[in-house]
């Protein structure tokens, strides 16, 4: 047979929803107003959809009496919590542009993030962690003791005339979230009929390991359509209980969970305001959840607590597992282990809004495990050589993905938006991808991630695959590193399993005689723990240059 273009389009027979997050949010108090819209165990806070709607739109309209006006960028600074999410729906209401700040963010990042995108106004928690959030505002913007609430003139900062503190005793300049209320909702109403859905309203700074943060800027159509085909694709329905540890800044969080939540009428439940395997555990036996999402680090730290068989998880059918590669064995643990049989596979990225790919519950089970799956509805994807030419199916190269759920652009930042999307419209993700006959896609790495060794091209994600089948390895992450001979090495960081021990030779020997000699780690390092981001990436740059240093190696690549 001839061979078949990598180029995949998804299925159109499913109109894109043309409303606005509110409208989305109306129409999910009209149909289930007594089911529970958001459960925040810690906060003890149970609100259904009615008391929910009712909240937002006080808040909205205390938005609006702060002299906030659409197209105004507000941020939100803080952990999971209700207030997060209350201010999610509220700024949508009235064309606020949320801006998501990292909870992991210090002073630089936020201070550059801030004047990048001209935040008038910033809602943020008292603390989270070693984070004092509130201490740091303050130490950029020292104007906010000596200033009237909600007329800050700050140096540093000069867009920033509003600043709001959640919880916590008064503190002079701020003013408290909670009494940013008015039931004077005229406004926000008169407001909501001028709203278009391709307008933008959320503003998503990517991890930036690599040059500064970009502001990826999405609109309603982007992320309401996201949110209604990604809950789709995972089984997610009405009274469906969703168990969200994944942080809310993140689109994990804040789209494949609240908003898909709320356009298929389920219900949002944070188990923390930070990632704590035991408090997910005892949520889901607790709140009877039927859903549960996370990165593959989160459902390993779960399946790994001791306290793990002691609780009832029959509940559990369905969930998500992505934002970082999923491990083969991983997924088969999550089915096997947690009884979650409808579990599926995202692939995407924030400027994708974010999935492209997605698995489906009627995939067989070989297929859920092993790929990412199919395009999603009313998307486009294709395999791309460094020339910028189609590939075949089958052939690994860089993916391309175009549709509706394309970001509008890097906020004040055209030349990098130009970069990332080409003339066509083709979002350039920088993953390697492969797309086979049946149109399922596989992630084989980053193309920066690639190691050439002596002129072989080594996949991280395949060697790190084969080594979790290890019956020691609970964690591995692959690296390339600087070497004389030949340009680069295979390095090795492996976290065994818990009460296990392994040593160097027993992943060679692993190794030798299963996969290609060039593909063998020539560096094992055992470690208890990887760098993290706050969303549970493995920050593979900061492995390197620990290696580097540790080694006494050379930044340049030889080849």
């Amino acid at each position: 047979m001839p061979p078949v273009s990598s180029h995949v389009r998804g299925e159109t027979t499913t109109p894109l929803l043309e409303d606005t997050i509110g409208r989305v949010l109306d129409r999910a108090i009209e149909r289930w107003p007594g089911t529970q819209a958001l459960v925040s165990v810690e906060q003890s806070i149970r609100w259904s959809y009615a008391e929910f709607g009712r909240r937002v739109d006080r808040l909205a309209a205390g938005l609006l009496a702060l002299g906030l006006e659409p197209g105004d960028r507000v941020g939100i600074w803080a952990p999971n919590c209700a207030e997060w999410t209350l201010t999610q729906f509220a700024t949508a209401r009235c064309g606020i542009i949320q801006v998501n700040v990292n909870p992991a963010y210090r002073l630089s990042e936020l201070e550059y993030t801030l004047n990048k995108v001209g935040i008038k106004a910033l809602i943020c928690a008292e603390s989270f962690k070693t984070s004092d959030y509130v201490g740091m505002v303050e130490a950029l913007a020292p104007e906010i003791a000596a200033s009237p609430p909600g007329d800050l003139q700050a140096q540093r900062i000069p867009t920033l005339r509003i600043v709001a503190k959640i919880g916590g005793a008064a503190r002079a300049g701020w003013l408290d979230f909670a009494e940013i209320d008015s039931d004077d909702l005229a406004p926000v109403r008169a407001v909501e009929r001028t709203l278009d859905n391709r307008q933008a309203i959320n503003i998503q700074f990517t991890s930036g390991t690599t040059g500064l943060p970009k502001g990826a800027t999405l609109s309603h159509r982007n992320i309401v359509n996201n949110a209604f085909f990604v809950g789709r694709s995972a089984g997610l329905r009405a009274g469906d209980r969703l168990c969200v540890p994944v942080p809310l800044y993140h689109c994990f969080g804040m789209v494949m969970a609240n908003l898909a939540c709320v356009v298929h009428g389920a219900t949002m439940i944070y188990a923390s305001p930070g990632f704590d395997p035991l408090a997910v555990l005892k949520t889901l036996q607790s709140e009877r959840c039927t859903a549960l999402y996370g990165v593959p680090t989160m459902f390993i730290a779960e399946l790994q607590h001791p306290n793990f068989d002691f609780f009832d998880l029959s509940t559990l059918r369905a969930g998500i597992m992505a934002g970082a590669p999923c491990p083969i064995e991983v997924m088969r643990r999550v089915v096997d282990r947690m009884g979650m049989r409808d579990v599926t596979i995202a692939y995407g990225m924030t400027e994708t809004s974010p999935v492209s790919f997605q698995s489906s519950p009627t995939d067989p089970m070989e297929r859920r495990v092993t790929t990412v799956g199919r395009i999603q509805p009313h998307m486009e994807a294709k395999v791309i050589d460094a020339e910028g030419r189609t590939l075949n199916r089958g052939e690994p190269g860089e993916l391309c993905s175009r549709g509706y759920a394309v970001m509008l652009g890097y906020w004040g930042d055209p030349e990098r938006t130009a970069e990332a999307i080409d003339m066509d419209g083709w979002m350039h993700t920088g993953d390697l991808g492969v797309i086979d006959a049946e149109g399922y896609c596989n992630i084989v790495g980053r193309s920066k991630d690639m190691i050439v060794r002596g002129g072989e091209n080594v996949y991280p994600r395949e060697v790190e695959e084969f080594l979790f089948r290890h019956p020691k390895v609970d964690e591995v992450t692959i690296v390339g590193i600087p070497d004389d001979k030949f340009g680069e090495a295979v390095c090795a960081w492996i976290r065994v399993r818990q009460g296990e021990t392994a040593t160097e030779e027993d992943i060679l020997t692993y190794c030798r005689g299963q996969i290609a000699h060039y593909k063998i780690p020539l560096h094992i390092c055992f470690v208890d723990a990887f760098p993290m981001t706050v969303t549970g990436k493995v920050q593979k740059y900061l492995i390197r240059m620990a290696m580097i240093e540790r080694l006494g190696l050379t930044e340049q690549r030889t080849a």
